[in-house]
């Protein structure tokens, strides 16, 4: 599975890089995010909860962030098990850049679940995706451009 946007975000290229590394702000953003830990600059680790057509799945993973060409450009790389509901893992390459005095950011994502999940349907499955990044998105937004940081 594959989603790609453009969002454009009324803040600095700096202040919305500084956001997507901050634990606190992607723990409000993240639907379902009972927990987000950071272990060291590149990696976190998170539990999620999730409705995903009639399931409820608990998931429990790791998040790996390749920084190598940021600000403008990085990488994140993750991995997560449901349990008995299945696994999901995936990726996203996020490009950020400078628009008069905001910023444009831009990102295509891979997915790929197993298990039960698999068996829901690709369209289910997608829609699902589409929402909660739509969710995460909406809320990322809302937060940077308010330059109100969540209180952990």
């Amino acid at each position: 599975m594959k989603l790609n946007d453009e969002i454009r975000i009324a803040a600095a290229v700096d202040v919305v890089y500084a956001a997507l590394n901050d634990p606190i702000v992607l723990k409000a953003c993240i639907p379902g995010c009972q927990d987000l830990v950071r272990h060291s600059e590149s990696e976190l680790e998170a539990t999620v909860v999730l409705k995903i057509g009639p399931m409820k799945v608990r998931f429990s993973g790791k998040v790996i962030l390749d920084k190598s060409a940021a600000p403008d450009r990085f990488s994140i790389a993750g991995t997560g098990s449901g349990g008995i509901a299945g696994f999901a893992k995936g990726g996203a390459v996020v490009a950020l850049e400078a628009d008069g005095s905001g910023s444009i950011l831009r990102y295509e994502a891979t997915a790929e679940i197993g298990g039960k999940m698999a068996q829901l349907g690709s369209r289910l499955v997608q829609s699902t995706a589409s929402k909660l990044s739509a969710q995460f998105f909406a809320r990322f937004v809302e937060i940077v451009e308010s330059g109100t940081a969540p209180v952990a």
